[in-house]
């Protein structure tokens, strides 16, 4: 992680510290999660990343990539 500074105005750090608390979680964890998902609304440089974890199917479904694309068996 990169360690950063920020400025808050009192009436945001009290309140992300109430909110914080309340979820059982540090304010720098709190901040990290609520920038992650208002930045997860902007395209990044890397926008296939938005689908990565999001597939479903098997583990072994790689095995038959040979076999659909190639008509062969992998080895």
């Amino acid at each position: 992680m990169i360690p950063i500074r920020i400025s808050l105005d009192r009436e945001i750090y009290e309140h992300a510290d109430r909110v914080s608390r309340r979820q059982g979680v540090s304010l720098a964890d709190f901040c990290r999660r609520t920038l992650r998902e208002a930045l997860a609304q902007y395209p990044s440089d890397k926008p296939w990343m938005a689908y990565v974890g999001g597939l479903e199917g098997s583990t072994d479904d790689s095995s038959t990539v040979d076999a659909v694309v190639y008509g062969r068996d992998a080895r």
